[in-house]
């Protein structure tokens, strides 16, 4: 599975201290859904490892009960991700790496749009980038950024 997400695009801008506000709910959701990815990615691991262990050996005996238990809470888990993926987007915010918990958030700078952007860990967000530059492109947030408001 790849969440790394930014086919949702919102028209909706945030302010710095707007984007501020949300972390606290966001870092939740992010938290909900890495927990998720890793859930699934070890029952993917566990039944790779079963099959392999199955091919070499022609057959063994299987935990059905434990692996089915197993499956079920990775269909749950996938479903806690997309909620929580889900939610994010509605609120406006963009996903770009699941893995290290990357959000940017659209913010409009004396008409241009730019991305706020911040990581999971991080105290707050201090940092911004273009649009086309990504996370290798991110610059300190500067006072026009800062001081930016709302304009509708």
């Amino acid at each position: 599975m790849n969440y790394n997400m930014n086919i949702f695009m919102s028209d909706r801008t945030f302010t710095l201290d707007e984007a501020q506000l949300l972390l606290p709910v966001l870092e939740s959701l992010l938290r909900t859904s890495i927990d998720g990815k890793k859930l699934i990615e070890s029952v993917d691991e566990e039944f790779q490892e079963l099959a392999h262990r199955i091919f070499l050996s022609g057959g063994l005996h299987v935990n059905i009960v434990h692996m089915a238990r197993r499956k079920a809470e990775r269909e749950k888990a996938i479903q806690r991700v997309k909620d929580a993926m889900a939610e994010i987007d509605a609120i406006g915010v963009q996903v770009k790496d699941l893995d290290i918990g990357l959000l940017d958030f659209p913010c409009d700078v004396e008409g241009q749009t730019i991305l706020l952007c911040w990581k999971l860990g991080e105290t707050g967000i201090t940092h911004w980038h273009g649009t086309h530059e990504g996370f290798a492109g991110r610059k300190p947030i500067d006072e026009r950024i800062s001081k930016s408001r709302r304009t509708h």
